[in-house]
């Protein structure tokens, strides 16, 4: 009975190696190298947590030590606090390039007292402008939340505490362009955004509530680590293609309440036709 075990435990062990599966609790000292800003990156609890911090001088941010082609990442997050406008913290994956692909949540910082917006977008081929964003539930501040990005060949979902909030199937077949061949790193960055990031630069970052301080802890990935030899293609696919009734409704419940922007939607913007996707003949039924 055990040596039946051992035998099926290292089969699976196998199969995980052999397609470059990264499974773990992760750990920001070995996952990671830092981008930019240098000891505004504090990891801390043998590499469990980490503070990013936004000074007069600089940002800070850091980024994965593998490329990834395929998974799931998780990242518990806890805002800056106060009046944080004009600061971006990001949490993403991107490849390099004028032709890059690109899975972004940031969260737009605002005035105190009013909300932060999540900001979601997809870029394929150097192609974005897939934007929505959103007003969350909770106050970002006061405790930590769990943000993921889930990404396999037919779909991408982002999911807050586990609730899907926008989900993005692959529609290569009409022409949309969507990211499967380019490997990305993990990004996470805290940065000066005032020209763009609140009230469309209206509102500026205010330097006297410096430093402005962003904590990240319980990062996990399951992801296919992407490097010669190794096949990425079918991972993460087939098990979930899209979402259930239950998450779907779920899903629905957010964009009744909590969507503030969607791209789809913007006849100002696209005032000559919607992207092809947005089309009425072209749009998922319940996604």
């Amino acid at each position: 009975m055990a040596s039946s075990f051992c035998s099926s435990f290292l089969v699976v062990l196998s199969i995980f190696l052999g397609l470059g599966t990264f499974v773990l609790g992760g750990n920001f000292y070995e996952d990671f190298d830092n981008l930019f800003g240098d000891i505004r990156v504090n990891i801390k609890d043998e590499g469990k947590s980490m503070t990013l911090t936004m000074d007069e001088y600089s940002g800070s941010g850091i980024v994965s030590k593998n490329e990834y082609l395929f998974g799931r990442f998780d990242m518990q997050i806890k805002l800056v606090a106060g009046n944080s406008a004009g600061t971006v913290t990001a949490f993403y994956l991107s490849s390099l390039g004028a032709h890059h692909d690109e899975i972004d949540i940031e969260f737009l910082g605002n005035l105190s007292g009013d909300p932060y917006l999540l900001s979601t977008n997809v870029y394929a081929n150097g192609v974005g402008g897939r934007e929505m964003q959103y007003y969350l539930w909770f106050d970002p501040t006061e405790d930590f939340h769990t943000y993921s990005i889930d990404w396999n060949p037919d779909r991408i979902i982002i999911l807050v505490d586990n609730i899907p909030i926008r989900i993005m199937h692959n529609r290569q077949r009409i022409g949309v362009s969507f990211p499967t061949k380019q490997p990305m790193r993990l990004y996470t960055t805290l940065w000066n955004g005032d020209s763009w990031a609140t009230r469309w630069g209206a509102v500026k970052l205010d330097l006297s509530y410096a430093p402005f301080v962003a904590g990240f802890k319980n990062f996990n990935a399951n992801a296919c680590i992407a490097k010669r030899g190794v096949s990425c293609k079918g991972f993460n696919a087939g098990k979930n293609k899209g979402l259930d009734k239950q998450n779907k409704q779920k899903m629905r419940k957010v964009h009744s309440k909590w969507v503030v922007y969607d791209y789809c939607r913007d006849l100002r913007r696209y005032a000559h036709g919607l992207p092809y996707e947005c089309r009425k003949d072209n749009l998922l039924e319940s996604q």
